[in-house]
């Protein structure tokens, strides 16, 4: 048997390569939309790709599900068919290798099994998957394939429909299903493994771990989620699973949808084209183009092209899917084309596939200083004189509720920088100071909110800096 965990850093997501060495036969798990690292990773172990399977259909990236099947003919495609018609693979039911999975179904490849078990609570259809390799000689699991509903130190939030895509009233049953599916795991061996999809950095989950599997042993005892769920009463643990979830970035709101009716089918992506300056003049002038400068902080805020979004490498996913309209045409500001063309597949695994090309900081040079801007920005020393002067700038603070929980600016009005797109209607119109953790946030919130017209500053700082006078904090 071969099993291998495909990290993506950027999203804390996680794929699995399974495969049967007897057989020559290999699926992939929860894959995402760039296939290549899973074809290229099972040609190296002389597999053939013959099947791929979900553990659910995926609000925080899009599925290469769909990208498997138009690659491989042939190619069986196990989905869950649990949850109700609401929540269906519904692109995948009219091919000829779609296997619709009911809970306790089980399949082979080669000599090793998968048995599905319903899990609801992240989502109505979602599944885990035990595995056993009886070409080893086992006739016991070795493995459960968890997906979103068991993490290392977590368990997968049940709030994601309700918050993210906005269906009202899901929340609370979620929880209520996601505490009995865990109890129906309870039984499992203490040696199982536990894969699960995602890692530290997951907005699919409040406190997961940094280590990229556990044991459900382990998990049983240490993990709080699962203790409550085992120990507690139901609605202690609604309680606790509900408390404390980080609010989404915007794009979850159509990547649900969009893996249920299938994404566009990529296919060979040409080479990125690299622009010169009169290309980037002319593709400026049209109103759906925006600049993803992923350049570092201070050069940004020294001047970058109007209307550009600060996209920096360490948090280019997150602030792309909280700020990016899937209609906009990309353009990247990139140090190299290999850095270009990682940012490419960055955003198409979250579903903005509209990428122009790319330009150099030596070209953003070139560009007519009419095409530059900036906004102001300071430290923390220099807001108290900021707020005597006027106008007297609203206070915006980006960070998460949780963190705001620990101490804030009097007077600050809290949206957290993956909320501001839906939420822009709520932000202040006057002149505004954005502040958060480290400055990082505030500097990418303040470049969208400067693309929307309004009056903005940052603070390019670390919120521990903030004068003691003017911080609220916890009774």
């Amino acid at each position: 048997m071969y099993l291998r965990q495909i990290p993506d850093a950027h999203l804390a997501q996680y794929s699995y390569l399974i495969g049967c060495q007897r057989s020559g036969e290999a699926i992939v798990i929860d894959p995402e939309r760039d296939i290549d690292r899973y074809e290229d990773l099972a040609k190296a172990e002389g597999l053939r790709i013959s099947a791929v399977a979900e553990t659910h259909i995926h609000a925080d990236f899009v599925s290469g599900a769909r990208e498997l099947a138009a690659r491989h003919p042939g190619l069986k495609l196990y989905l869950s068919i649990e949850g109700g018609p609401d929540w269906q693979s519904e692109w995948a039911k009219a091919l000829p290798g779609f296997h619709g999975l009911r809970d306790g179904d089980t399949f082979k490849i080669g000599n090793i099994e998968l048995k599905a078990i319903h899990t609801p609570g992240h989502t109505p259809e979602h599944m885990v998957f035990l595995v056993t390799d009886h070409g080893g000689g086992a006739n016991e699991p070795m493995a459960m394939l968890s997906g979103d509903f068991l993490f290392v130190g977590d368990a997968g939030r049940p709030d994601l429909l309700e918050q993210a895509a906005g269906l009202e009233g899901t929340q609370e049953a979620g929880a209520r299903a996601l505490y009995h599916s865990l109890r129906k795991v309870a039984e499992l061996p203490c040696h199982v493994q536990i894969l699960p999809a995602h890692g530290a950095g997951s907005a699919c989950g409040k406190a997961l771990g940094a280590v990229p599997n556990s044991t459900f042993g382990y998990e049983e005892k240490f993990n709080p989620a699962l203790r409550i769920a085992l120990e507690k009463s139901e609605t202690e643990f609604v309680n606790f699973i509900l408390s404390g979830q980080p609010e989404p970035p915007a794009y979850f709101a159509r990547m649900k949808h969009l893996n249920k009716v299938g994404p566009d089918v990529l296919g060979a992506l040409p080479p990125l084209k690299a622009l010169e300056a009169a290309e980037l003049s002319a593709l400026l002038g049209q109103p759906e183009t925006v600049v993803l400068d992923t350049r570092p902080r201070a050069p940004f805020l020294a001047s970058h092209i109007k209307g550009s979004l600060f996209t920096p490498p360490e948090k280019f996913s997150d602030f792309t899917g909280s700020y990016l309209d899937a209609a906009q045409n990309v353009v990247l500001l990139a140090d190299s084309a290999e850095a270009a063309g990682e940012f490419r597949r960055q955003l198409l695994r979250i579903g903005f596939d509209r990428v122009a090309g790319f330009v150099s900081p030596a070209v953003f040079e070139q560009i007519p200083v009419g095409w530059k801007t900036s906004f102001p920005w300071l430290d923390f020393a220099g807001l108290p004189a900021r707020l005597e002067q006027s106008p007297v700038p609203a206070l915006l603070d980006v960070r998460k509720a949780t963190e705001l929980a620990a101490g804030h600016l009097r007077g600050a009005v809290n949206i957290a920088h993956t909320r501001l797109k839906p939420r822009l209607a709520e932000v202040p119109k006057g002149p505004l100071v954005l502040t958060c953790q480290s400055g990082m946030r505030a500097t990418g919130a303040a470049s969208f909110l400067h693309r929307q017209g309004l009056p903005v500053e940052c603070v390019a700082d670390a919120f521990e800096h903030a004068p003691a006078a003017l911080v609220v904090k916890p009774s």
